[in-house]
Formats: structure tokens, sequence, C-alpha cells
């Protein structure tokens, strides 16, 4: 196969790693075993391994990685698998500090006994309200309060009997009038009205008035002892209340005493509660002792908010080691929170609005957040730091958040012991490892996903059969042999290496969903199914692709596909724009002239080359001097632009192509336009391996096809990108015809050879010879 210069190009073989369906070990997918594992990732699963293992302090994981290799899938389903074979973490719950409700108290209990002693406590709850205040209606209990409430009433009498025996020795009669007492003069044996005491004589009127004075002084030296006889009585009837309060409680008490004897901290609880509910029911459920009474509805929720634990978290006993995943890594969803109600416009809490965060949820066992979302929100670093380096769990707002003028609580801390797994990218890594000197002491496994996986035999079918248990986890169809083999091909092609699948399996999965979409009534998904949802997402993604194909056919974007021009080459570029990613040729140009300003890159100048790019600028002048200007100095002003681009350039694959356009300017030999070229190079001349070689080639290939295909037309490329070839079957079936052609390329002279149709000896030797002459001339100005 050759161009119109007779040099060979590669051959269809070359173009594409062919998987073939017949030599998988299986139809469909239904015929093989699921895959909980991880894929090719070795190394990273016994890092993994090893952090999990190790029970030390520090050894929290961090698992590196690019978004899109399954790793927070694979690392969560792995840690779930190793969390089954550990014991059941226990139950935490707050309840409330009698002593100092501020300050609740922090109660652990096995796995699955929180919801059982919080159902106990509600039972509780209701046998109280069913016990009292019916306890106090008792008939032995009214009678012992009659007593008491008689004894104080029979005193009164007793001493109002007296004064009364006095008053009627001095002819005057007394009256009660509820609490008071009124005295009257007794006439005729009567007592006396307003008109027969205005009758009476001055002289018997001031004795009645003496006679008055002495029984109120008697009366009130017989009551002096009234309120020690009131508070002897409040004290009786208080003792008699807490006795009855004691003997209807402590059956009720009883049970939970022999339910949770093996539980010490339970039993304390108990006991604070049992200290605390004389008072309680007192207040509250004695509504006959002069209390405001409450709706049965509100004495629960006064019990409730008083006694009931607040379960944070709960495990089945079988459960194994908990596995969270924190999506939403806040502090308050980190580390727990406490909330705030209203009451009469006053902010208030108590420890029943203590809420767990996933540190609660997942002490005992594993926690995976991703690093990326954690880092974004404030104050959630320092305080991991904290609760990590002193093993325990505080609920508190960061100082800022905290409401200005409502009070707070200073829960009990909880001991921790959870495994920490971040999931996060290369860069965040190092970042974190050179601004933070604690990190590295609390993350000290780091598990290095690869971006892409040998492609072996086993990892053939270990790649099939996990695509078979995505499926089924989906509830998709299986796929055939031929589907696999697509998807292998697919994944290859991610990897820009034929001997390689991408760890992007992400991708695949996504591919896989797209496929069953278009799968319709068939029993199997297809290759044919593949391909039609690989076609529905290049249609999707296409539309800037398309418009920029458009621009170059109507000329609006200058690029040749045919003839001859000096100083002129198409080069290729790719762009990434949201999830699409395309290849596009680019006209790159270069003018020389004599002078000693040297290369003058146009897009560096014009602040838009970037770093990579302006380093392949100067390394082009390495190449030059070396190669052409070692007898004598390099005296050349030149300028290289990439036409028509208005954004940011990177990278340094167009350096083979501004070589070629600036020794093409140099001499006068034209460059044929047929041609794209795409490499970086050395300041040897080697060609050096280039990226995104696929999307390169098929986006010059669309504007010579859309141009109609000659047979002249080609692209060249480094040799050493031969092994990422995964083109498309468009490209390669127009190599096949003869239509289009790839070359591979060492130096940059088999690459002059190619434009040019000359031998590089005549081009170098022209070259040395118009920089000789540009030197003379420069020697000459100075």
């Amino acid at each position: 196969m050759t161009n119109f210069h007779g040099k060979p190009g590669l051959p269809p073989a070359a173009l594409r790693a062919r998987v073939r369906p017949e030599e998988l070990p299986f139809e469909t997918t239904e015929d093989l075993e699921p895959f909980r594992g991880m894929l090719g990732q070795d190394r990273a699963h016994s890092a993994i391994a090893f952090g999990v293992a190790m029970e030390r302090p520090g050894y929290n994981i961090y698992v590196m990685g690019e978004a899109g290799t399954g790793r927070l899938s694979l690392v969560t389903h792995y840690l779930r698998a190793r969390a089954q074979e550990r014991a059941s973490s226990g139950d935490w719950a707050y309840i409330n500090n009698f002593d100092d409700p501020r300050k609740p108290l922090a109660l652990q209990i096995p796995p699955g006994r929180g919801k059982t002693l919080l159902a106990d406590i509600e039972t509780l709850v209701d046998n109280l309200l069913a016990t009292f205040p019916a306890a106090f209606e008792n008939p032995a209990y009214q009678r012992r309060k009659t007593d008491i409430e008689r004894e104080v009433k029979q005193r009164y009498d007793q001493a109002i009997d007296k004064v009364e025996r006095r008053a009627k020795d001095r002819k005057i009669a007394l009256f009660r009038n509820g609490d008071s007492v009124v005295f009257s003069p007794l006439v005729n044996g009567k007592p006396a009205d307003e008109d027969d005491f205005a009758a009476l004589p001055d002289s018997e009127k001031a004795g009645f008035h003496s006679h008055v004075r002495e029984l109120e002084d008697y009366l009130n030296e017989l009551l002096s002892e009234m309120p020690q006889w009131k508070r002897e009585s409040i004290n009786r009837q208080r003792q008699l209340d807490e006795s009855t309060i004691d003997e209807a409680i402590e059956p009720l008490l009883s049970g939970l005493y022999q339910k949770y004897a093996e539980l010490p901290a339970v039993l304390q609880y108990l006991a604070d509660l049992r200290r605390s509910l004389t008072r309680v029911v007192a207040e509250h459920l004695a509504e006959d002792h002069g209390h405001e009474p409450h709706e049965e509805s509100t004495k629960r929720e006064i019990l409730i908010a008083h006694y009931a634990p607040r379960l944070l978290v709960s495990h089945s006993p079988d459960a194994g080691a908990p596995v969270v995943y924190e999506a939403n890594p806040t502090h308050p969803n980190l580390f727990g929170r406490l909330e705030y109600v209203s009451e009469q416009g006053t902010l208030t809490t108590h420890y029943r609005l203590i809420y767990p965060g996933a540190m609660h949820l997942a002490n005992g066992g594993y926690l995976v957040v991703e690093a990326e979302k954690m880092i974004a929100e404030p104050h959630v670093w320092p305080t991991l730091k904290r609760t990590l380096k002193s093993r325990h769990i505080k609920i508190e707002l960061p100082a800022e958040e905290q409401p200005a003028v409502a009070p707070t609580l200073d829960p009990e801390v909880i001991p921790l012991s959870v495994k920490l797994v971040l999931v996060g990218s290369r860069e965040l890594y190092y970042v974190l490892q050179s601004m933070d000197p604690e990190f590295t002491e609390l993350f000290r496994v780091l598990a290095e996903f690869d971006d892409n996986i040998p492609l072996t035999p086993a990892s053939v079918v270990d790649f099939a059969r996990l695509i078979k248990t995505h499926a089924e986890a989906d509830g998709y169809k299986p796929l055939s042999a031929a589907a696999v083999a697509r998807l292998i091909e697919f994944s290859a092609r991610e990897a820009e290496h034929r001997e390689h699948l991408s760890a992007r399996v992400h991708d695949v999965f996504e591919l896989v969903a797209e496929a069953e979409h278009f799968r319709g009534e068939d029993e199997t998904i297809t290759e044919r199914h593949i391909q039609k949802a690989l076609a529905a997402k290049e249609e999707r993604l296409g539309r800037v692709s398309r418009r920029l194909l458009e621009d170059m056919l109507n000329d609006t974007i200058l690029i040749n596909t045919d003839g001859d021009s000096t100083g002129r080459i198409n080069g290729l570029t790719i762009l990434e724009i949201g999830d699409g990613r395309f290849g596009i040729p680019a006209r790159i140009t270069a003018t020389i002239y004599p002078g000693d300003l040297g290369i003058v890159d146009i897009e560096r100048e014009a602040e838009l080359g970037q770093a990579i790019h302006s380093k392949g600028i100067m390394i082009l002048s390495g190449y030059l001097g070396h190669k052409y200007a070692s007898e004598f100095p390099l005296a050349i002003s030149a300028n290289i632009a990439l036409e028509q681009s208005y954004g940011y350039v990177d990278g340094d694959s167009a350096a083979l192509a501004e070589v070629c356009a600036l020794i093409s300017a140099l001499t006068g030999i034209p460059l044929a336009q047929a041609f794209a070229v795409t490499g970086s190079i050395n300041q040897y001349g080697e060609v050096q391996a280039v990226g995104g070689i696929n999307e390169k080639i098929e986006g010059f290939f669309r504007l010579c096809r859309a141009r109609g295909l000659t047979g002249r037309q080609g692209v060249l490329i480094p040799k050493a990108n031969i092994r990422n070839l995964m083109l498309n079957e468009d490209v390669i079936e127009a190599v096949r015809h003869r239509a289009f052609a790839v070359h591979a390329v060492n130096t940059v002279d088999q690459t002059l050879e190619l434009l040019t149709g000359r031998k590089a000896e005549d081009i170098n030797r022209l070259a040395v010879a118009k920089l000789r002459q540009m030197a003379r001339h420069a020697d000459r100005r100075s």
C-alpha cells in the first residue's frame, strides 16, 4: 500500500486489534459466574486489604484514581464483603442526664438491643399513664390522706372550741366564716345585730372591744403552731405520695431490672430513671394534687422527652460491621447535629434533638467518603483530623454556625473505632500530602487504581463476568460473545492501547445500559445493539464536531486536503467539550527571515500557548540548532502560529508538524497538503508518541471523506503510537481500498520525505545552505 510519493502505509491489520467472539470461552454472559472483585487492580486490592487488616490508629486508606474507574463501587463492595466477617457493632443512644440535663450521657448497648430498650421505656411510659393518677384513687390512699387532713382540722377545731367557750363566759358569740372568725355581743341571750349593738351603752361597747382583743390574742396563741401543723401535714402527705408512687412503680421496673441484669450501664440508667420518677410523677401525673391538668397525649410527650433514649445507631446482631458511604459529607452529615425548636418565641433544645452523623453510623466498621466533596465543605477537614486523632466523636456545631442566643448541649463523647476510606484523585492526594503534615499520619495506606488493565485471557473473562454482574443487577438481558468482544474493543480504545483495557469500567456499564435500550424484544444484547448505542452517543455529542466540519467545508476554517504549499501544514488537535472528545485538523504556518529573534511562538506571545506547548517550541529550536547550525550561529527570525485558534493551546503533539513547516519555509520546498501530521519530537529529531491518536486520525479522515477521498490523503503519526491504534471501521475500510493511508514515522527526516517526495539529505543540505547564508548576512550587519 503506497501514497502518491510511493511510501508504504500501515496495513489494515495494524490499525485495530480485533477480538474474535469465537475465541471467547462462552456464548453469552449467562454462561459465566458473577464477578465480585476488583478487575485488574491487584496492587490496589492488596493495599486495601492491608489497610483493612491493620487495626492500629492512622492506617486509614486513601484510594487514588480517576473518576469512572469504578474505584468507589469496587471499594464499597470489597468492604461489605470483609464486613460480613466481623461482628456487628453495638447500638448507641443518648439518655437524659438527670443531674445535669445540659450534658446528655452516651449509652452503648449490644447490637439490636437499642430498639428493644427504647420500646421497653415507651411501654413503661404507657404503664405509668395507666397507673397514675389511678393509684391515688385507691381507698387505702384516700383514707390515709383523709386522716392527715382530719388531724390538722381537728387541732384547728379544738383551738376554736376553747376560744368559743371563753367567749361565752364573756357573753360573746363566735361565728366561723370559712377560715375567718367573727365575734358578736349577746343581748338577751342572742347575738346582737347592728341596731342592738348601737343601742348598747358606751361602757358595754368598750367592754366588748376589750374582750374581743383578749379573745383574738388567745386565738393567736392557740394557733401559733398552725404553720408547724401544716408543714407536718404536707410532709406526711408527701411521704404518703412517695410511698404510693414507689409501691406502684416498683412492679413496673422489676421486669426491666431482670431483663437487663447483664448490662451494668443500662441498670445504672434505670436506677437514675427510678430516682427521677417520683418527682416527675408527682408533678405531672397527680392531677388531683392541685397541678394544672394535661391531656393524655401531652403527658406522654413529657414522659417520653424525659426518659426515652435517643437511639442514634441500631444494628442487627448478624449484620456484620457497618459500611457507610456518605455522599454529602457536610459537617452535620459526618459528625452529627443538634436541632432546635421554638417555644414561645425562644429557641431551645434537649437530648432527644441530637441526630447522628456518618461517623456514628459507621462506628465499628468502615466509612467511605469522596475526598473532593469533603474538602469543599467548610470546617470538615479540621474536625475530621481531631476526631481521628482523639478517637472520639463529639457533637458540636462550629462556632460560626451556632445560634447566637440559643442554649446548647454538651453531649458526652462517644468512643470511635472506624476505618476511614477517602476516595479521590491523584492531584488532591499530593496537595493534601504537601499542605498538611498530619495527612500522612492519618492516611498511611495509599491504594492506587491503575488507569489501564493488561488485556489477557484471564482479564477478558473477568471483564465479561463483571459486565454480567452489573447487567443482572440492573435487570438487563445477557450479552452475546460478539457484544462482549465489541465492548472489549471499545475499552481498549478508551485505554488508547490495544494490549490494555480501560479501568474506566463505568463507561462500559453506561454503554451496556444504552444497548439494553436498543435491544427491544430480543432476548440477548448483541453486537448490533452495542453499535447502535455507540452511533447514538456519537450523534448526541457530535454537534460541535459537525459544525466545525461544515466550517472547513465552506472554507470558513482554512484547511487544504490536496495540493502543495510552502510553510503550511495540517496539524491534528483534540477538542474536549463536556463528555465529547473529537479530533480536528488545524493549519500550522511558519514564516522565516534573517534576524536574531529566534523562533517566536505566536500562541505564547498572545498568551494562549500553555507551558507544554511552549516547551515544544523550545525543543524545536534545539533540534534546528543541533541538526543544521553546529558550525555557525543560528541567526534567524521565525514565527509559528496555529491558525484560526482562539482558545488556549497546550501539549507538544504539534512539534513535528511545526518543525516541518519551518523547514519548508526555510528551504522553499512545498509540503503535501493531503497529509495531516501529529507527533512530538526531541532535540535529536526523534518522533515521540502523543495522546488521542485515534480521534486525531478520524478527525482528518472525516474532512477528507466529506470532500471526497482521492487516494492521496493520509496522516503521519509516530511509530510508537501503532500500539494505540483502535480506529473506527470506516477508516480501516478506506485504507483497505487504498483511498486513505496511515503512515508511521520515527524521525523528522522520514516525515519530510513523505511530505515532500524528496530525499531527506537533499532537504537538509538546502536547509544548511540557507541558514549559513543567513548567518553570513547577520555577521555582515553586525
